[in-house]
């Protein structure tokens, strides 16, 4: 998605130019004609202004040559003017339009509840991660992350809570990552971080930073009688893996950190 954007702007960034451009040469157009006329000016003034001994500043134009110069003049500057307009318009058009085709892209690509990236936009991130970490031959580590007796959350608490507690999450998240990093709505109450230059070990200082955010979310006392917890697991990618594969991996070790209790609700 970061490319895609990259290109949009890109194109708008050339047509601005060309825009430019136009304005520009109409700015030419502006200029070039108030030099004609200045010129045409002179050669009509000069000759007879300079007879004899004497400056001679009258100047004999007949009447349909002088309002067909006037008119010519108004026309012109007419054109020139509504020219001008257009560009500006287009300009502003152009803008606006890109700004709105960006936004209902992330819109898409964006889950409303949890304001992080949702699971349409997970090939494409994960593509441009898999392609960078083996551009620059640097570590890729997938966290797979599950929230612990959801559904006691949403019957106990009702629905609300439970969307509630779902965006609480995901800001827990946004704030325990770097900007290099991604986090994604996985599905329903699973959520999945991509750590960008991170090992498998270098992930568990993220784990421990999750853990320790959602430890002063629940001395907040935001659930009464219910402490909220996570189960995470780090998988880090290999060169020729699939995304499923790496996927599968993360997921497995996430239910290895489940204790009998959680897995029996």
């Amino acid at each position: 998605m970061l490319n895609q954007s990259q290109s949009a702007l890109a194109r708008v960034s050339q047509q601005l130019s060309r825009l430019e451009k136009r304005d520009w040469e109409l700015w030419g157009i502006v200029s070039l004609t108030g030099i004609l006329v200045t010129v045409c000016l002179l050669a009509l003034l000069l000759p007879a202004a300079f007879r004899g001994d004497t400056i001679h500043l009258e100047l004999a134009v007949s009447r349909p040559l002088a309002i067909g110069l006037f008119v010519l003049l108004a026309l012109l500057n007419t054109y020139l003017v509504t020219k001008r307009f257009e560009v500006r318009r287009l300009r502003e058009q152009l803008i606006s339009t890109t700004l709105q085709n960006q936004v209902t892209e992330q819109q898409s690509f964006t889950d409303p509840l949890t304001e992080i990236y949702n699971r349409r936009s997970l090939d494409s991130i994960a593509g441009q991660f898999i392609s960078q970490a083996r551009r620059r031959k640097t570590p890729l580590t997938f966290l797979m992350i599950d929230v612990d007796r959801f559904k006691q959350i949403n019957t106990r608490f009702g629905h609300l809570t439970g969307d509630f507690v779902l965006a609480e999450i995901a800001a827990v998240l946004k704030v325990s990552i770097r900007g290099s990093d991604a986090a994604v709505r996985y599905g329903g109450d699973e959520f999945l971080i991509l750590l960008a230059d991170t090992t498998a070990k270098g992930a568990h200082k993220v784990i421990e930073r999750i853990g320790g955010k959602l430890e002063e979310w629940n001395e907040a006392n935001n659930l009464e009688g219910f402490r909220l917890s996570l189960s995470i697991g780090a998988s880090e990618w290999q060169d020729g893996q699939t995304l499923d594969e790496v996927l599968d991996g993360a997921d497995q070790k996430m239910y290895e950190q489940k204790t009998p209790s959680v897995l029996a609700h």
